[in-house]
């Protein structure tokens, strides 16, 4: 569907034909339609989507648009948008929009990400700590694959990628990554200990975003570890937030 047929249905006011053909189309091609719709028709859209495609297609939208929208919605739907968002895009977001619209963001999150929040924004710019998420999957040596598969259909929807999961002990430091694949293919019995790799590539918070996104390139990996000095586990990077910093970097080079 082009944008003139959109721009026709809501003008003739044909909101459930519109609602599901919306269903049928990606989040990153409605992001680029409500880039050139007019304001009011854009959050008539918005609208129209489901919670879970509205926080993705929240996340692929231009920083004018983003802000248009925060300042239409309402509290209720503002906070449905961010729940749907992973922790990095939340923070992505706070740090583009002005004072004024960051003071509804953190109104309408919850408390708790509002306090990794806080901390996130306290790093470096253009540090591996500013781009990282919070949301991974965790695991303990000692679990067996039967436990560890409950526990990743557990917190699976809260986290940005489930492929690579991160073994820590109690005090949060990072032992060993493991693959899903691993633990799908082993005896449920099998202790994650047994399973996981050792050898691990990580990056430190404060290191730089560019340098991060090198060991993408050079590796081949879906996700990095992000630690701290003491070896803690404290977020993630994953290769879409790697993508983003190289075509920043390009885009500055092309300018300068």
């Amino acid at each position: 569907m082009n944008i003139e047929e959109i721009k026709e249905l809501i003008e003739k006011k044909q909101f459930t034909k519109l609602k599901e053909e919306l269903k049928e189309m990606k989040s990153a091609d409605i992001s680029t339609i409500l880039d050139e719709l007019d304001k009011e028709q854009a959050v008539i859209i918005f609208r129209l989507l489901s919670k879970e495609k509205a926080g993705m297609t929240f996340s692929y939208m231009e920083t004018d648009m983003r802000e248009k929208l925060i300042k239409d919605l309402t509290d209720t739907e503002l906070k449905n948008v961010l729940d749907e968002l992973f922790m990095d895009d939340t923070v992505d977001l706070i740090e583009e929009m002005p004072s004024n619209v960051v003071t509804r963001i953190l109104r309408n999150v919850d408390k708790n990400d509002r306090k990794v929040i806080n901390e996130l924004l306290k790093y470096p710019e253009d540090s591996a700590g500013s781009i990282m998420t919070t949301e991974f999957i965790d695991l303990k040596e000692n679990m067996t694959a039967e436990e560890a598969l409950k526990r990743i259909r557990k917190i699976a929807t809260d986290s940005e990628t489930i492929y690579t999961c991160y073994v820590l002990d109690e005090q949060r430091i990072l032992k060993g990554i493991i693959n899903i694949k691993d633990i799908l293919l082993s005896k449920k019995e099998t202790q994650i200990g047994s399973l996981m790799e050792t050898n691990i590539i990580s990056v430190n918070t404060v290191e730089d975003q560019e340098e991060v996104a090198k060991k993408f390139d050079k590796y081949d990996f879906y996700a990095l570890p992000v630690v701290d000095y003491e070896n803690r586990l404290v977020g993630i990077v994953t290769v879409d937030d790697a993508i983003n910093v190289i075509q920043d970097e390009v885009e500055e080079d092309f300018e300068k």
